[in-house]
């Protein structure tokens, strides 16, 4: 077995599924699910929305053992208890190194993130302020991408596993940038990253391994065929003529 990286592949166990007519066992991508393996330090889920990729992230980091609605594994907090049981069929297959870090983002509840750090440092409580791991300022003091940067830049620590559902709903195109730059910064310093994104900007990191998710199930593909490359392309090279063809009668 490689020592790296942590994460290697999980497997559905498909003898144990009660059935595959009721959700989340019904999305194709799952129904058609038999192992996904992690080749590489960086990987990708890409599809349309309701493609199920998210729910398949969710359904992995919770089998890793982060909070559903994100966080350390520490965190155990719970603001809607909507995440599906797909974790409870999950095999993961990992290294025999173990990641000294770990971190679940989910970008639609960050928020709740940052409340349950001001929850935890309650000057009533004993311990040190847990928001002077995240830079000493509130997350709610800064913008979300504000908040996001910081946490990758104080945060993390390196040697992690993490895990990002839709990173780019709150960051710039010149953010993204920095994202990027600081995950090479990572995966330098032995760290693994699992992603569900729509953005051509992130998928473009060099290496990464991409997987589509569709009513065809799971395959890779390269960053050129993604739809997400070629739509955002054909629109800069003549936005003119496909806002044309998308408003015409």
């Amino acid at each position: 077995m490689e020592p790296f990286p942590y994460i290697q592949s999980i497997m559905l166990k498909r003898d144990q599924i009660p059935s595959f007519e009721r959700y989340p066992f019904s999305i194709p991508a799952v129904r058609q699910l038999s192992e996904l393996e992690f080749k590489s330090e960086v990987t990708f889920l890409v599809g349309e929305n309701g493609s199920g990729k998210s729910t398949l992230l969710e359904a992995i980091a919770v089998a890793l053992g982060f909070n559903p609605e994100g966080g350390s594994k520490n965190f155990s907090f719970g603001t809607r208890d909507s995440h599906s049981e797909l974790h409870r069929y999950l095999l993961t297959a990992k290294s025999y190194l173990k990641p000294r870090d770990g971190f679940f983002l989910r970008a639609e509840s960050f928020f709740n993130v940052g409340t349950h750090i001001e929850e935890l440092d309650d000057p009533t409580l004993p311990g040190p302020p847990l928001i002077d791991s995240y830079g000493g300022r509130s997350l709610h003091e800064q913008s979300h991408g504000e908040s996001f940067m910081t946490l990758m830049l104080e945060r993390f620590g390196g040697k992690g596993v993490y895990v990002f559902d839709e990173p780019e709903a709150a960051l710039s195109p010149t953010r993204q940038l920095a994202l990027l730059r600081r995950m090479k910064h990572l995966v330098d310093d032995d760290s693994q990253f699992i992603i569900a994104t729509h953005s051509p900007i992130l998928l473009a990191y060099p290496g990464a391994l991409i997987y589509q998710i569709d009513s065809q199930g799971i395959r890779a593909v390269d960053y050129q065929d993604t739809e997400h490359y070629q739509v955002t392309k054909a629109f800069l090279e003549s936005p003119d003529r496909m806002l044309a063809e998308i408003f015409a009668d």
